[in-house]
């Protein structure tokens, strides 16, 4: 069953129009970089819109020098860096506040993904993105926003028995938390496929108090091999049923997976509910950010265009 008509070159009636729906959810949409494919960017301003916001995901072993540096180019190409704050990879307090300061003094930062990071054991002091906005060091530093992690699938690490106790619990702290910062925040999550889990979570997490507003994590256009493959590395659970019967399909199975369906199926939620609480799309380029950018650009109107055209 086809969706509303996403923006598709045709030989013989030109474009077609965009979905105004789509054109008003992907507003102020984010992307993620890392410090290494961000050096084969010449110039985010041909990709991105004026000011979109930047994540920048620290991987471990990533020199700090290198995420200082990237975060400062996007800020001179006049973008939004959001740096990763990944809890089991920061030794302790004092190295926190170092990162913090060089982020805010080198590169102008003033926001923040506080997580806890993909490693299995924590290098010091932090285990959880908890423990980091307890020390009170990003409020002393005046950021002014704090992402943190949503799971819409739930979280195997956090709740092993399948359940979604431990992550509702930590939601109902930060939701405190929220109440207390000058800082605004804001849910960021895990990639998904399927529109319909997506939104029953969304709805129940307002049903349970919790009034965050979230950006839903989106898988950019790729190779189905490789989404597959970072979706199980990830645990994405079951919304990989989607992927997995798009395998099946040998008519697709060659033909890079596009988030059309995923996007429209939210964004026609979000204009027929304005109350909803996905307030925006964070992307996740797993085909490259390059990729990614064009795909905005050809279906998200002015939504998608690159600072450089606008």
């Amino acid at each position: 069953m086809s969706l509303l008509p996403f923006k598709k070159k045709t030989v013989e009636t030109g474009p077609a129009p965009v979905n105004p729906a789509v054109e008003a959810f992907l507003k102020g949409y984010s992307i993620e970089v890392m410090p290494r494919t961000a050096e084969k960017v010449e110039s985010f301003g041909d990709l991105l819109p004026k000011g979109t916001r930047v994540y920048i995901a620290h991987i471990d072993g990533t020199p700090i020098e290198d995420m200082v540096a990237t975060a400062a180019r996007l800020r001179d190409e006049g973008f939004d860096p959001m740096p990763h704050f990944p809890a089991r990879i920061i030794k302790d307090a004092a190295t926190l506040e170092d990162w913090v300061n060089r982020y805010s003094s080198e590169a102008g930062v003033t926001q923040g993904l506080i997580l806890a990071g993909g490693v299995a054991e924590p290098v010091g002091e932090f285990h959880c993105s908890m423990q980091l906005l307890e020390t009170g060091i990003f409020d002393r530093a005046g950021f002014k926003r704090l992402h943190v992690a949503g799971h819409p699938e739930g979280n195997k690490d956090i709740d092993p028995d399948g359940s979604d106790k431990n992550v509702m619990d930590a939601l109902r702290w930060k939701q405190k938390f929220r109440e207390t910062t000058d800082a605004d925040m804001a849910l960021a999550t895990q990639f998904c496929f399927d529109a319909g889990p997506v939104i029953e979570w969304a709805n129940a997490l307002k049903t349970a108090g919790v009034e965050i507003p979230v950006h839903i994590g989106v898988a950019g256009p790729a190779k189905l091999q490789t989404l597959i493959k970072f979706a199980i590395a990830c645990g994405v659970g079951p919304s990989l049923k989607v992927l997995q019967k798009r395998a099946m399909d040998v008519t697709k199975l060659l033909l890079p997976y596009e988030p059309n369906e995923f996007i429209t199926e939210l964004a026609e939620y979000k204009a027929a509910h304005p109350d909803f609480n996905i307030e925006q799309v964070h992307f996740f380029p797993l085909g490259g950010i390059k990729t990614n950018a064009a795909w905005v650009t050809e279906n998200g109107g002015a939504s998608g265009v690159p600072a450089n055209q606008a």
